[in-house]
Formats: C-alpha cells, sequence, structure tokens
C-alpha cells in the first residue's frame, strides 16, 4: 500500500509538471496555481527526491523543469547521484531566456553554491554564439556572469556588456551592428527581430516598412505572431512546419470565414504536423474514438486563450494519425462534424458523447476534456464504471482522459472518475507519451514500476543529450 500511494504522488506531481504554468486557468487564479504548485514541488522533493530529480527527463512543461532544477540548486546537500548531468540536460533543452531568466531567480534567491557556478559556467560555455546573446538577452547575461563569477566569452563580448563606452568599433558583426543601430536606421536589419523592433520605434520607422525589410531574421513565430501586419508589408508566411499545438493556436485565431476560405492549406498542414507527431506509432493504435471538448470552459483565459480547445484540435489529428487507416471517429461535445470550425461553446456533455463513441467498440477510447462534466454533472463518469465493472471487464477497450487544465484546489487533473485513469497534457504532440504513463495512473502498479520505467526515460535522455553535444 505504501508503494502504490508513492506511486500515486509522483504521478499527481506529473500531471500538475506537465500541465500547470502558474497562470490563470479558466476556473482558478494565477496566485492560486502558484500556491498549488509551490506546495507539491516541496512535497514531493522532500519525500521522493530522486524521483523528483527524474522528472526531468519526462515531458514536464518549462515552467515546471526550471522549478524543479530551482528547488534542485538551492537544497545542494540533498543531492542525488546524477542530478547534475539532468540538470545540464534539461537546461540546454530550454529556451535560452527562461534559462537566464532562472539564473535571475537564483541571484535573487542567493543560491550561489559551487554546483550552482558549475552548470552556469558550462550552460554558458555550450552557448553557439555568446555574442548574439549578449545583444539578445542583455540584462540576462550580465546577471548570470555576475552571480558565478564568471569572466565573458571574449574581450569585446566583456566590453559591450560591462564597459561599452570602451570601444568605437566592434569586429563582431552583431555587436558591431548594434552599436550603429543607435544612430543608422541601415543597421537595424543585422539585428535579431526583437532587438530591432526596439530600434525601428526609436527611429520612427514606418511599421509595413521595417517589417517587410527584417523579414529574414524573424523566426517563424515571430512571422506568425505579426502575419496580420506583415501581409500589409508584403511578407510572405505560413503553417507549414509548425509543431502542432502551436499550429493548432494558429489556426484557432483565425476568424471562422478565413479558416474555411483556406481549408486546404490549414488541413493539410495540421494533418501533416499530426504525422510528425506520430512517429513510429502511425496507424498502430487500431480503432480509436475520441470524445474532445470544445465547451465554453475550453476557451481558457486571458493569458492561456483556446488552449484547452487547441489541445483538443490537435489531438483530434493526432488521433486520427496514430489509428488504422480508416479507424477513427472524433466526436465533439458541442455535436459538431468540422474539426476546422470548432469554437468554444455550450455545455460539456461529456457522458453522452462517451455513450456515442463506446457504441461503436473501439480499441481505444480517449476524452480530451478538463473533466469538468455537467450536462448532466457526474454522468461521464458513471458511464465510464459500469462500462468497466459490467460491460467490459476483460478491458477489452482501453480508456484514458488526458487533461490540459490543471485544477489548483485538486493538486492535480480533474478526473471522470476512479476507474478512469487520468494524466496531465499540454502539447497534443505529447499524447503517445502521456498514454504510457497512464498505465500507471490506474492504481495496479507501484513505485517499482514506476522507478524502472523512469529509470529507462532517464537513460534515454541523458543518451539523446550526449548524442546531441558530440555532434
Amino acid at each position: 500500500m505504501s508503494e502504490l500511494v508513492a506511486a500515486e504522488d509522483v504521478l499527481l506531481f506529473v500531471n500538475a509538471a506537465v500541465t500547470a504554468t502558474g497562470q490563470r486557468e479558466f476556473r482558478s487564479s494565477a496566485a492560486e496555481q502558484r500556491l498549488s504548485l509551490d506546495f507539491l514541488h516541496a512535497y514531493v522533493r522532500v519525500n521522493y527526491r530522486p524521483l523528483y530529480a527524474a522528472c526531468l527527463a519526462l515531458d514536464i512543461n518549462d515552467h515546471n523543469a526550471a522549478l524543479v532544477v530551482e528547488q534542485l540548486l538551492r537544497t545542494p546537500g540533498e543531492a542525488g547521484e546524477g542530478e547534475g548531468r539532468l540538470v545540464a540536460a534539461r537546461l540546454a533543452r530550454m529556451a535560452p531566456q527562461r534559462v537566464y531568466r532562472l539564473f535571475r531567480a537564483l541571484r535573487a534567491a542567493g543560491v550561489n553554491n559551487r554546483r550552482t557556478r558549475a552548470i552556469t559556467r558550462d550552460w554558458l560555455a555550450a552557448r553557439p554564439d555568446p555574442a548574439l546573446d549578449a545583444v539578445k538577452y542583455r540584462a540576462g547575461v550580465k546577471t548570470a556572469l555576475r552571480h558565478a563569477h564568471l569572466p565573458a566569452a571574449d574581450a569585446e563580448t566583456g566590453d559591450f556588456l560591462f564597459a561599452p563606452g570602451r570601444r568605437t568599433r566592434y569586429a563582431h558583426r552583431t555587436l558591431e551592428a548594434y552599436r550603429r543601430a543607435g544612430y543608422e536606421q541601415a543597421a537595424l536589419y543585422e539585428l535579431p527581430f526583437t532587438v530591432a523592433e526596439g530600434f525601428a520605434a526609436r527611429h520612427g520607422v514606418d511599421r509595413a516598412v521595417f517589417l517587410e525589410r527584417i523579414a529574414p531574421r524573424m523566426t517563424r513565430l515571430e512571422r506568425l505572431r505579426t502575419e496580420r501586419a506583415a501581409g500589409r508589408g508584403g511578407v510572405a508566411t505560413g503553417p507549414a512546419g509548425m509543431p502542432l499545438t502551436r499550429l493548432a493556436l494558429y489556426v484557432l485565431a483565425l476568424p471562422l470565414a478565413e479558416r474555411a476560405a483556406r481549408r486546404a492549406e490549414l488541413t493539410g498542414a495540421l494533418r501533416a504536423a499530426a504525422r510528425r507527431a506520430a512517429g513510429p506509432y502511425a496507424g498502430s493504435w487500431g480503432r480509436v474514438a475520441a470524445v474532445l471538448d470544445d465547451s465554453f470552459s475550453s476557451s481558457g483565459s486571458a493569458v492561456k486563450r483556446r488552449r484547452p480547445l487547441a489541445v483538443a484540435l490537435g489531438c483530434h489529428f493526432l488521433l486520427e494519425a496514430l489509428a488504422a487507416p480508416g479507424a477513427y471517429t472524433g466526436l465533439w461535445t458541442s455535436g459538431g462534424t468540422d474539426p476546422l470550425l470548432v469554437r468554444p461553446y455550450g455545455p460539456t456533455p461529456l457522458g453522452l458523447r462517451i455513450l456515442d463513441a463506446l457504441d461503436g467498440g473501439p480499441d481505444r477510447l480517449v476524452v480530451v476534456s478538463d473533466g469538468w462534466d455537467n450536462a448532466p454533472p457526474g454522468l461521464a463518469g458513471e458511464v465510464l464504471r459500469v462500462w468497466r465493472t459490467r460491460l467490459d471487464p476483460e478491458r477489452r477497450t482501453a480508456v484514458v482522459h488526458v487533461n490540459p487544465v490543471y485544477d489548483a484546489g485538486a493538486f492535480d487533473v480533474r478526473r471522470l472518475g476512479p476507474s478512469v485513469p487520468a494524466v496531465g497534457i499540454r502539447d497534443a504532440e505529447d499524447l503517445p507519451a502521456l498514454v504510457e504513463i497512464a498505465g500507471f495512473a490506474e492504481g495496479r502498479t507501484g513505485l517499482t514500476e514506476l522507478r524502472a520505467y523512469l529509470d529507462r526515460r532517464v537513460a534515454d535522455f541523458l543518451a539523446a543529450h550526449a548524442k546531441g553535444e558530440r555532434a
């Protein structure tokens, strides 16, 4: 029993670390989210530290990965074997701005032990272009170098950061462009977009002209964020090649009329992204039925606008790719049949849709919802209980509930019932790995099996990191 409790505690934390970002959700405030997460991180670190560190190898989101790293570095006296390698491998995968934010948090907390300085030193040494970082993340680089007592990567970068008036010219192209951009408009277009944008505003450059000329320096995400202004400036943008969830968010941000007009392009892009996400699992799941939540609560919050609905849309196309050809059925709670035109609307009749989905006898049933079954309340859990105990005790149909919304009050994602394994999800492309974790969430395996699974994921994670370093 103690092993089952420990396994449940760790899985509860994994659900939170995958789903929660400390931001406002539809039914809870940002303060409630942060308070709930802080408690979970402290509880799991103190009681299950090796497993807490091993979670860095899972598909937890970067917000929680940064919190795990911070907690581990704050408590060096409790460190276990291999923590440093896990931390270094995870930081290498994170966005640089988030890592610099983590270093600022460590400095504010007065965390400056030898391990923290070594990790900071190694991460900075691995950056591909220190001068570009100095321009793009200037405050973060200065904070990290000062806190870890490190020299700059080279003399020019050091002067740029700490003595900007010392040189009248820089040999490095980006540093020199930054210097010239203060008085020369042409130099703007040699800088990263986020840096050039500030100089363009200072020089009063027309927005459309600026977007047209800076286009070669923009990332795909930056192009999409400025698409409407960019379109007026003649910059060609498009959704091809985007990750699945980000693409779903992009599609849902478009007006319904534009989605309909671009149906072939958007549907093709979503299916291509789903095939990339499915990878070797494509077509291997047999007959699949999905119940997808497009009720009003899927609108999310002001800071996570339409995120739950985007996850459901991404899962729809991913499950279509995972199922055997022609063996997928997707049912939206609204009753809609056109996934490209979904919008957050109405109640959440999960129980009725689950009945429809089970009627076809699928090999797998996947429910993508925040779990607030309210039309009528509790029907989904009762339907699944009767199905599992009376109609399908042999478990011919595998059922899993993936939930994109963290319930701060419950310290977990909201569940449909005790007979249904529930896992948190943030990005639709993580679905295949999360379904594997859902097997542990059924309460039939203990800590030994979960530890073995985490050890395997850690070994794979570190091997991939080492391979990337050699490349």
